[in-house]
């Protein structure tokens, strides 16, 4: 079965930078949809960006876009998350989530039935 391990995470001020990563394991499909989630404490579970296996449209959260960048590395079975210009209403314990290539482009987290452990942001 999928395994999904987010790491990069950590507590930066607001207008910094960090780069999340969420190391994939265990999926033998080529094709494939992979996306980032966050919950702050108290909050629903909201979608931040998804991308397909084809690179095609990744989708953004309207709350992030311009400042996160979704990106995968296909060999090294990794999916990033790079985030510019951080802000306190950005933290939140983020997730990596996988799903089936059909239909991606969601960012309902009902979509993906594999998870990561998460990887808590701070920023202040």
């Amino acid at each position: 079965h999928v395994q999904l391990v987010e790491s990069g995470g950590g507590s930066v001020q607001a207008g910094g930078s960090l780069r999340l990563s969420c190391a994939r394991s265990g999926y033998s499909y080529s094709r494939f949809c992979m996306a980032w989630f966050r919950q702050a404490p108290g909050k629903k579970r909201e979608g931040v960006a998804v991308i397909n296996s084809h690179d095609d449209g990744p989708r953004y959260a309207d709350s992030v876009k311009g400042r996160f960048t979704i990106s995968k590395d296909n060999d090294k079975l990794t999916l990033y998350l790079q985030m510019n210009s951080l802000q306190p209403e950005d933290t939140a314990m983020y997730y990596c989530a996988a799903g089936p290539s059909a239909g991606c482009g969601s960012l309902d987290p009902t979509y993906f039935p594999a998870w990561g452990q998460g990887t808590q942001v701070t920023v202040s």
